[in-house]
């Protein structure tokens, strides 16, 4: 595994020079991984009209950097004019999010790595990841389900401890708390406000339609978030 890492990467790239075929391995290269970066993108993306522009994009940046890189092998004073060129340069359509930036990043650090005969580095992080990438994306990792909320009714009559409506809220709740209970202009109706977090949020209909067969409860909301 080591002698096949040495055969692959290059010389450092400030002593490896610029010659024609170097260059053109380093082009290509850069464009094989960012069409992988643009798949993988695509892949795991949930916006599809929105991910083409961007997929494109990936591809030619990380080709553009690759030639970047080249240009500036054997001379910094180059690489720092260029820095500054890029440093006026403005995106003129804001990105979707924060997972946008990440896969710029990315293109950005793969054209760096393939146009500074990395190769090596460039395969293996453009495979690591991928990896990464899809199995964020199969996970939902970060997704949010809420199952906290407020459960607001109204109740003719009293509340007592083993009132079905309490039985409801012990089998589709982990917990609940009485939040506030107060008198109604309707005469002996009181309207209850709880804070709950629910069992399943998928059964929130059923425990819903069983409380509204509850007799003498009325005005029946839940909010979830």
């Amino acid at each position: 595994m080591n002698r096949l890492w040495q055969l692959m990467e290059e010389t450092p790239m400030w002593k490896a020079g610029s010659a024609p075929g170097n260059v053109l391995l380093s082009l290509l290269l850069a464009f094989v991984l960012g069409q992988v970066l643009a798949w993988v993108y695509r892949l795991t993306h949930n916006r599809p009209p929105r991910a083409r522009s961007l997929a494109q994009s990936l591809v030619l940046i990380t080709v553009a950097v690759a030639l970047v890189m080249a240009v500036v092998t054997n001379n910094v004073f180059i690489a720092v004019g260029l820095m500054g060129a890029f440093a006026i340069i403005r995106f003129r359509h804001a990105l979707e999010n924060t997972r946008d930036i990440a896969f710029l990043l990315w293109a950005l650090v793969v054209g760096m790595a393939a146009g500074s005969h990395r190769y090596a580095t460039a395969v293996v992080g453009t495979a690591l990841l991928s990896l990464i990438a899809f199995y964020l994306s199969i996970s939902k990792f970060g997704n949010h389900r809420p199952h906290d909320g407020f459960l607001r009714f109204s109740l003719r009559g009293p509340l007592g401890p083993d009132h079905p409506a309490l039985e409801l809220l012990r089998r589709f709740c982990k917990n609940f708390t009485l939040c506030s209970a107060q008198n109604t202009d309707l005469g002996d109706w009181v309207e209850y406000v709880y804070r709950l977090v629910v069992r399943n949020a998928a059964r929130n209909k059923e425990f819903l339609s069983e409380l509204k067969r509850v007799e003498g409860v009325e005005d029946i909301r839940l909010i979830i978030g």
